[in-house]
């Protein structure tokens, strides 16, 4: 009879958790759609189906809207309309969204709720670890703040979870700390919950007239006009003290009970399980009185219904009652397949006590395997009760160890205020020091002032007369380029082309060998603007030092780029003796190249590195930009152009780049001397 009371517990803290989170649904605004989703997704007459899709909807709405306390509150209706659903999945996807809003938000009393649900999560898909560790945490939430409602609420789920696993003591004592709680509120329901959990708990370690006392009180509170009507808390003790005087053999005072359960209004339709408990329960009572005028009935009627909700435990008890019966009528065939049937569906959900039940009746039906069916019973036995005796070491240690954690956690916040504090304090002093040595600087400043005035003027004078200089000497180098390429390069122009008129009325061989030399002059003509030419890049002189143009380049680009520019330059290379022509090339390659990062690299720092290589120049430009797809960039004329220079030269340009990898240029230009 063990089963009987475990399924009777689990079903009730179900049914209770279903209530309370259909209360919750029931907070209703009807004017905008979430609301319409809201009820059309809490509506039972509708098909599963459509109620999911509504749910699927609400959630799609507030999961676009800002975090604040009404989104947290919708988002928990969610989570209660997946529950009711039994979307299990779904239900606990939510409760986790909750939660990060909650920490972000530093709402508490949100989280604590939401832990408590996962708590309800991990306890339908029994696993009572995570379900006493969640659980828990929520009720050092509740504790700090002193919401003792909630407090004496966690206090029953922890008695619920150790009285499934077997941990009796353990849950008279939290059941006792949560009617201590409980004195200072007016909450009819926990207190009826508290005392019905006792009951179960006095059944199991046989203390029966401590049982029926407590059931008796549960059954006055059932009573209660705060208590909801279709909460059926009357028809569950009613069943459970019917089932106490089934454990003591007192079969005929139990059918009393059981029938008053069923007498209930709408017990049927308000908590299907419970009615189908309670009908198995009675059939089960005849049965010991060998009454047989409603059997099999009500064994298949609980079975019916268990079997149309999925309460496999129940199912479970139900096809065993049922082997009994066909047992007791020599009726073996079915008594074999129904309890062989019990046995596979507990081992297939892993239902450890249940399969104990199947065991034990298979053992009298098939006597044939019986040392096989023995053996594994008191396998499974041992095995239970060895995680029994474990089990409560490791809520201990969750208790201990999520203790430890908060504590930890208040801690480093009072470290963290401390450390605010301090670096306030170091503020404000560096503040008031600050603002005595601006005004110390503000009077130095009035000092300093007419000086700087004066020595403005100076400086402006300065530049007036530098700006004129300059101005004289653009003209003058103006006037002297028009007059070489006047009296040099356009009269030259001038005689060749007049020469090579005669080509237009005559184009025989001797006057192409007359022309012939005119043409060669146009070589002459080349030379000598490639000299204006050379002449015009001034930096590049043979005595000039190279180094300090590129740094010219850099100064030019940092200016209106914010890129930062570094040169590692070999100290042991002359300028002196490189060639102009390789200078000019590898001061238009760097132009080049440096003025095309800053356009399209959005880099933050460029290194140019140049050095020997036996009888080469090599040059690295290298930036950390967003670099390129050198496929995509093989047509651009910048890089054709820097390629075209090095050939020129007799050198060579490779490129080394990746998007977002940054690129390096890589060039090595001949190193030659002048002669």
């Amino acid at each position: 009879m063990k089963q009987k009371y475990s399924l009777l517990l689990l079903f009730l803290i179900c049914i209770v958790s279903c209530k309370e989170k259909k209360a919750d649904q029931n907070i209703h605004d009807k004017v905008d759609s979430l609301s319409i989703f809201f009820d059309l997704a809490n509506q039972d007459n509708l098909p599963y189906d459509a109620r999911y899709s509504y749910t699927q909807k609400a959630l799609s709405i507030i999961s676009k809207e800002q975090n604040d306390s009404i989104n947290r509150v919708n988002h928990f209706k969610v989570a209660n309309r997946f529950f009711n659903m039994s979307a299990l999945e779904e239900y606990k996807m939510v409760t986790f969204k909750i939660i990060k809003n909650a920490e972000q938000s530093k709402d508490s009393l949100s989280l604590a709720k939401a832990y408590s649900y996962l708590a309800d999560y991990y306890g339908e898909r029994s696993s009572s670890e995570s379900a006493y560790d969640y659980n828990f945490k929520a009720f050092l939430i509740y504790s700090k703040k002193k919401d003792m409602a909630n407090v004496a609420k966690t206090l029953l789920n922890k008695a619920v979870l150790l009285h499934n696993e077997r941990d009796f003591l353990g849950c008279e004592r939290a059941v006792f700390q949560a009617l201590k709680t409980l004195r200072n509120t007016q909450s009819d329901d926990m207190t009826y919950q508290a005392y019905n959990l006792l009951g179960v708990i006095y059944a199991e370690l046989a203390e029966y007239v401590l049982s029926r006392d407590y059931y008796n009180k549960a059954l006055e509170i059932s009573n209660s006009e705060q208590i909801r009507a279709d909460s059926q808390f009357k028809a569950s003790t009613l069943n459970n003290i019917g089932t106490l005087l089934i454990k003591q053999k007192k079969y005929e005072q139990s059918l009393t009970y059981f029938s008053k359960a069923l007498a209930e209004k709408d017990l049927y339709i308000d908590a299907p399980s419970i009615y189908a408990m309670v009908q198995d329960n009675l059939g089960y009572a005849e049965f010991k009185l060998k009454k047989f005028k409603h059997l099999p009935l009500l064994f298949d009627n609980s079975l019916k219904i268990r079997d149309s909700i999925q309460n496999v435990p129940g199912i479970i008890g139900s096809k065993i009652h049922l082997s009994e019966y066909h047992s007791s009528k020599n009726e073996m065939d079915s008594a074999r397949v129904l309890a062989q049937q019990a046995y596979d569906l507990a081992v297939d959900r892993k239902q450890k006590r249940e399969t104990l039940s199947a065991l034990k009746q298979l053992i009298k039906v098939k006597p044939e395997n019986a040392v096989r069916y023995a053996e594994e019973y008191y396998t499974i036995s041992d095995t239970l009760q060895l995680r029994e005796r474990t089990i409560k070491n490791r809520f201990a240690r969750i208790e201990y160890q999520t203790e430890e954690l908060a504590i930890q956690k208040e801690q480093l916040v009072e470290q963290r205020k401390t450390l605010i504090y301090s670096a306030l304090g170091i503020i404000l002093i560096g503040v008031f020091i600050f603002v005595i040595r601006l005004q110390r600087a503000k009077n130095r400043e009035l000092r300093l002032i007419k000086e700087q005035q004066k020595a403005n003027e100076e400086i402006y004078n300065l530049m007036i007369t530098q700006q004129q200089q300059r101005d004289e000497g653009r003209q003058l180098e103006k006037k002297r380029i028009a007059r070489e390429l006047h009296d040099g390069v356009m009269g030259q122009l001038s005689a060749i082309r007049m020469n090579l008129f005669a080509l237009d009325k005559k184009q025989d061989e001797q006057t192409i060998r007359q022309c012939l030399p005119h043409i060669e002059k146009i070589q002459h003509v080349e030379k000598e603007i490639r000299n204006i030419a050379y002449d015009l890049d001034a930096p590049l002189q043979s005595n000039t030092d190279f180094t300090e143009v590129i740094h010219t380049i850099f100064a030019g680009l940092e200016q209106h780029s914010g890129i930062r520019f570094v040169l590692e330059a070999d100290d042991s290379i002359n300028w002196n003796s490189v060639l102009v022509d390789t200078k000019v090339q590898l001061y238009r390659i760097l132009q080049e190249a440096l003025q095309n990062i800053v356009k399209y690299a959005n880099a933050g720092k460029v290194m140019v590195s140049i050095g020997r290589r036996e009888s080469m120049l090599r040059i690295i430009v290298r930036d950390d930009g967003v670099g390129f797809d050198p496929e995509q960039a093989r047509k651009g004329l910048g890089l054709r152009n820097m390629r075209q220079r090095a050939q020129g030269i007799g050198g060579n340009m490779t490129i080394t780049t990746a998007l977002g990898a940054g690129t390096m240029l890589q060039f090595e230009l001949p190193d030659t001397t002048q002669v």
